[in-house]
């Protein structure tokens, strides 16, 4: 009898603890009760890009969020400090979160999320769904429970949507729940360059930055950065991150 009585303190000890443990890891994705900016970083992982062009985004996002011009950005807020989540998506069902919620207040903040992006594999290979990749990031927003007077969502990519829900459906679904859309087109040459669906899918009539423009970002001041290939993609991606921290779109937007 008291064998079991004593395995029954010892298993509740282990739920305990391992409740415990939930709670601490739940913590750490949890930002502060108020923070100046609500931001989900949403980036393609798609066919069309290959290894190389994934590590140069993949790096270019990581040397952004740690760089001191974003870090001065962040600090010259009201609360000094913004949350930060980081997504991965592809196709229709795939949509993965990287690095849940984060408060970044510091260097340290920072620095700790860049090294845990760069730790990270890819998640997808798949085709192109932006309207899901939103409608994603929408519900990140809304399960956060965080109190910012601003919220949202920067959708990087090198291609059209080809594949879900009509992406216009997603972003005018954002933009009247009050959440504003950014992007940043790539233009990704050597795809271009390979002729066929691919030229037509990351290049289409009028470039990637117009179709961006007319059908993925929304909201008062929302804009388009586009780039000229992935080598650029970090110093656009600094540009980016400070105007949207400051509310401010950048000169020679094009949107």
């Amino acid at each position: 009898m008291h064998g079991m009585r004593a395995s029954a303190l010892l298993a509740a000890a282990a739920i305990a603890l391992a409740v415990a443990a939930l709670g601490l890891r739940a913590g750490a994705a949890t930002p502060p009760a108020a923070v100046d900016l609500a931001l989900v970083l949403a980036a393609d992982v798609s066919r069309s890009i290959n290894d190389e062009e994934f590590d140069l985004q993949r790096h270019g996002y990581a040397a952004a969020i740690a760089s001191p011009q974003v870090l001065d950005a962040i600090q010259s807020g009201p609360h000094r400090a913004i949350a930060l989540s980081f997504v991965e998506w592809a196709s229709e069902p795939e949509q993965k979160v990287v690095i849940d919620w984060s408060t970044i207040r510091d260097g340290a903040d920072a620095g700790k999320f860049a090294a845990t992006l760069l730790a990270s594999p890819r998640s997808y290979t798949g085709r192109t769904a932006i309207g899901s990749a939103i409608d994603f990031a929408m519900g990140m927003l809304g399960e956060s429970g965080i109190e910012a007077p601003r919220r949202l969502i920067d959708v990087s990519g090198d291609g059209t949507s080809n594949q879900g829900r009509p992406v216009t459906e997603a972003r005018d679904v954002a933009v009247h729940a009050g959440v504003v859309i950014n992007g940043l087109a790539i233009f990704n040459k050597r795809a271009a360059a390979m002729g066929g669906y691919l030229a037509l899918h990351t290049n289409p009539p009028g470039g990637l930055a117009k179709y961006y423009r007319d059908n993925v970002i929304g909201g008062p001041g929302a804009f388009v950065v586009p780039i000229e290939d992935f080598n650029s993609f970090g110093e656009a991606m600094i540009r980016k991150l400070i105007s949207e921290i400051a509310a401010a779109p950048p000169r020679g937007r094009a949107g």
